[in-house]
């Protein structure tokens, strides 16, 4: 059965990263863009990263230009603006796409295994995806569900 943990990913600074590291732990995936309307999620996001880190939450951040080109192109300049502007600590990585023919195989799985309401594809930024601490995803989160509404469905996860 495959799990988020067997997929590999590629840092902000082009290095490879299996997700097996991660294992054991809940994570919420998100793709993001740093020039949209949704980019103040990033602040939610650090709010919740914060609040249950201790427990093992961990949020994987990746930059995508998929919908109207509302990132950087340059990553540390990604960085350098979730960092001055949201305070980000949680781990970010390359840009990726979510979609298409050159869509991220760790994408293309989260949306098959986690439908959306029209369509199984990513539709925009800031789709959320929770992952119990088996790798499994167990919930998906539109782009523009706040990502604090994650809260009850990560309280739920952590209690049993």
């Amino acid at each position: 059965m495959t799990t988020v943990y067997d997929f590999t990913v590629e840092t902000t600074s082009g290095e490879k990263k299996s997700l097996k590291e991660f294992e054991g732990n809940p994570m919420v995936i998100v793709n993001t863009a740093s020039k949209c309307g949704f980019t103040k999620q990033f602040k939610e996001l650090q709010q919740l990263y914060e609040e249950y880190k201790d427990q093992g939450l961990v949020i994987l951040g990746f930059p995508s230009d998929n919908f109207n080109k509302q990132e950087f192109d340059d990553i540390d300049e990604t960085m350098n603006f979730c960092q001055m502007n949201y305070g980000v600590t949680f781990p970010m990585f390359a840009k990726v796409d979510v979609k298409g023919d050159e869509a991220e195989p760790l994408f293309t799985y989260l949306a098959e295994q986690q439908k959306g309401v029209l369509t199984e594809g990513i539709k925009w930024n800031f789709t959320k995806f929770l992952i119990d601490s088996n790798g499994q995803v167990v919930d998906r989160f539109a782009p523009q569900t706040n990502p604090l509404k994650m809260q009850k469905s990560l309280d739920k996860m952590f209690s049993e």
